[in-house]
């Protein structure tokens, strides 16, 4: 007998699955398909994500365990290992890329008020890349260096709640600069850039586009100053100045003015050179956004260890592709639920309950209000004695 919903199911009601259903038909999804879904395969996947799945024969072997349940988890069609490998390597991956910016744009809209940790109204984010090593013999397509293969997860982060907005999966022989023409600038918003996205041309484009930029400065940078400002240097500022790039190339492919910003941090004892085409904020405010972009690291650094993606269910790219949009959709998933039921537990807090009572027929509200931080205080009344004195 079935009473109530498993805590998958609830989990899964979050999903606007006519949304779903549009994106399978953009790229005929279920074109001669007669049993196993698209629906079905992304319900296997975000469930292997959920539960730290480690192959297609786990996924298979715990979903039929609990076969009973599987119609009110919302599968219908027939769970095989074969049926999985198949589908993952020849329904197109831009189905769950889809359907995950449309979860990302929800989201974006729920984490739209969060504080960013700075006096900024604008919107800011971090772009960057992270490298994961494959084998060769497995992963061919990927090859990076000789007798390497790799795939790389260029993610742009919104900060205001680290919401990826835009993830691109590449191969690892594909440079990290090339992605910023991939980019639709947004007018009036803060890109971070590491230093190994330095390219002016690149640069010059976000100015046109009315964006602006904070990235580091490389050494061999040539530039003659136009102006100066004062700057504090208790607060690290070393010099905040106005200058033109005198190079023969960077010069003809930045000819427009730029901010150079000096930064001695004390605690590393480093000294950082930012670049900007920003000249209204404050010297220390440029110094403090390069710092918050280490918050796109914390990210990469969340999903490799609590999801699924250093490893792989399928060898082809498009089984790479699509279980990394999968991936991303449950964790953005897990955001919206945080956000829809006012949790103050974290990502990781929250995934670990799911991941622990996902066949659990309660109220998801009341699974996470059953989970208690603190630990009960010892009552002294009750405890024990060793010596009697």
């Amino acid at each position: 007998m079935n009473v109530g919903q498993t805590v998958f199911s609830q989990l899964m009601q979050l999903i606007p699955t006519y949304q779903f259903q549009t994106c399978v038909d953009r790229y005929q999804g279920e074109r001669y398909v007669k049993d196993f879904s698209c629906w079905d395969q992304f319900l296997c996947l975000a469930f292997a994500q959920l539960t730290y799945r480690e192959g297609l024969r786990d996924i298979v072997a715990c979903l039929r365990a609990q076969q009973p349940r599987l119609y009110h988890m919302g599968f219908r069609g027939h769970i095989a290992r074969s049926t999985l490998a198949y589908a993952n390597r020849h329904r197109d991956w831009r189905i769950f890329a889809d359907f995950a910016q449309g979860l990302i744009a929800t989201a974006r809209d729920l984490y739209q008020h969060e504080p960013l940790g700075l006096d900024l109204a604008e919107t800011v984010y971090a772009f960057d890349s992270t490298t994961i090593d494959l084998c060769l013999t497995l992963f061919p397509w990927a090859q990076f260096r000789r007798r390497k293969s790799a795939v790389k997860i260029h993610t742009l982060l919104d900060l205001r709640g680290c919401i990826p907005t835009s993830v691109y999966v590449t191969g690892g022989q594909v440079n990290d600069v090339n992605l910023l023409d991939q980019l639709v600038p947004e007018a009036g918003a803060f890109y971070l850039l590491d230093r190994a996205y330095v390219d002016f041309r690149r640069l010059y484009a976000l100015t046109q586009a009315c964006a602006f930029f904070v990235t580091r400065a490389e050494r061999n940078t040539r530039y003659r100053r136009r102006s100066w400002r004062w700057v504090d240097p208790f607060t690290g500022l070393r010099s905040d100045q106005t200058i033109h790039l005198t190079g023969p190339k960077s010069s003809r492919r930045y000819p427009a003015p730029l901010r150079r910003v000096h930064y001695f941090d004390a605690e590393k004892n480093m000294r950082l050179i930012f670049l900007s085409n920003n000249f209204q904020l404050p010297a220390l405010t440029i110094a403090d956004l390069y710092r918050a972009r280490w918050q796109v690291e914390l990210f990469y650094r969340w999903i490799k260890q609590h999801l699924r993606i250093k490893a792989f269910y399928g060898t082809s790219e498009n089984a790479v592709k699509t279980q990394v949009w999968v991936a991303l959709s449950v964790y953005v998933l897990v955001a919206i639920l945080k956000k829809q039921l006012g949790l103050e537990l974290s990502l990781y807090k929250i995934l670990q309950i799911v991941s622990v009572t996902i066949f659990e027929k309660s109220p998801i509200l009341q699974v996470f209000l059953n989970s208690n931080d603190q630990l009960p205080e010892d009552d002294p009344c009750i405890q024990l004695q060793l010596f009697d004195l």
